[in-house]
């Protein structure tokens, strides 16, 4: 392939992809911190929350990740499943979240646009 001049595209294609990653790591390593930063100085817990789903949405990709609380009626829920279904989404995780005494802090829930 070299005789034809594929291998300098290829090696700046690579150079791209690579560079692409590089970028991505260190925003999920910057995000991270972020949160670890929040967590540890105890910031309200909504915000750490929400900072996790939208940390989980960049990761998996083609995701929507929310996290209910314990006080949310079951109405609510039911309406937020309804509506992820209503726009195509599929459920893909349901999870509970608990804090250092084991008491519930919320439950994550994560959609995603192709069934898993």
């Amino acid at each position: 392939m070299q005789g034809y001049g594929f291998g300098s595209r290829d090696k700046s294609q690579k150079q791209a992809t690579d560079r692409k990653c590089d970028e991505k790591l260190q925003y999920f390593l910057s995000a991270e911190e972020q949160l670890l930063q929040q967590i540890s100085s105890r910031a309200p817990l909504p915000g750490v929350l929400n900072g996790i789903c939208i940390a989980l949405d960049c990761q998996i990709g083609n995701v929507v990740s929310l996290i209910s609380l314990p006080n949310d009626s079951v109405s609510e829920l039911g309406a937020i499943a309804a509506n992820a279904a209503l726009f195509g989404l599929f459920s893909f995780c349901s999870e509970g979240i608990v804090g250092e005494k084991d008491q519930l802090l919320g439950t994550l829930e994560i959609y995603s646009s192709v069934r898993r």
